[in-house]
């Protein structure tokens, strides 16, 4: 039976948590930040956990079980 190979761009993007969970960073942050307030800003930068409905396809993205 061959391996099966994780996807690259969703190993880039989402880190596990200890407990399971699936962390990611928050869009809306890239660019155009000049109109967008220093407080909404700094909200955007702490990581976020996946719902439990996105995680499981994130975890069959990570070939984890």
């Amino acid at each position: 039976m061959p391996k099966l190979k994780t996807s690259r761009g969703a190993a880039k993007r989402f880190k596990l948590t200890g407990s399971g969970k699936v962390k990611h960073r928050q869009g809306f942050r890239s660019h155009i930040s000049t109109h967008k307030s220093p407080k909404r800003m700094r909200q955007l930068r702490a990581m976020k956990v996946l719902t439990a409905s996105d995680a499981k396809l994130v975890l069959r993205m990570l070939n984890v079980k």
